[in-house]
């Protein structure tokens, strides 16, 4: 499945929705590193691609490459476990209950440093994200540094640096 910030043949709900606990909406999930459900929540058609919400169960430490979007916006906010985000520079550790904002174009990274962890982040505007982690969840793993490069590109993002290391 193919998502675009906005389709002709799509209308955003005129109505209210639910996406029930450990679902996705119309079923557009994907699994991240053979283990993470990452849940779309509310899809970029929904909002004509304003939005995009996701909700990522992780399972394993760690996280992407420090990379930067060159038009969207995010937020995270952190329902369980332990996180670190590096920020234009600056570093946050956060936990259940913190929220931060990702401004487009700061080159940012984060990793999940406790064993399990769940987040909701959302990006506005919606763009490609949603096809983005389908991409992603072809590999097992983070891909080779040439490929991951091309995947970010693909989706508006430039990889500009190394994931975070944890020890």
């Amino acid at each position: 499945m193919t998502f675009h910030p906005s389709s002709q043949d799509s209308q955003p709900p005129t109505m209210p929705f639910v996406v029930p606990a450990g679902a996705a909406r119309k079923g557009a999930g994907t699994v991240l590193f053979g283990c993470c459900p990452n849940d779309v929540k509310v899809l970029a058609d929904d909002t004509d691609g304003r939005l995009a919400v996701f909700e990522y169960h992780g399972r394993v430490r760690g996280g992407p490459p420090l990379h930067l979007h060159k038009d969207q916006d995010e937020i995270y906010f952190i329902r369980e476990g332990r996180w670190i985000f590096v920020v234009g520079g600056e570093t946050h550790h956060l936990g259940p209950g913190d929220t931060i904002f990702l401004p487009r174009g700061l080159p940012h990274s984060f990793a999940q440093t406790s064993e399990e962890g769940r987040l909701v982040f959302m990006f506005t505007p919606a763009g490609t994200m949603a096809g983005f982690f389908e991409a992603i969840a072809r590999f097992n793993g983070p891909p080779e540094p040439a490929v991951e490069k091309a995947v970010f590109a693909r989706h508006g993002m430039e990889v500009v640096g190394p994931p975070i290391l944890l020890d």
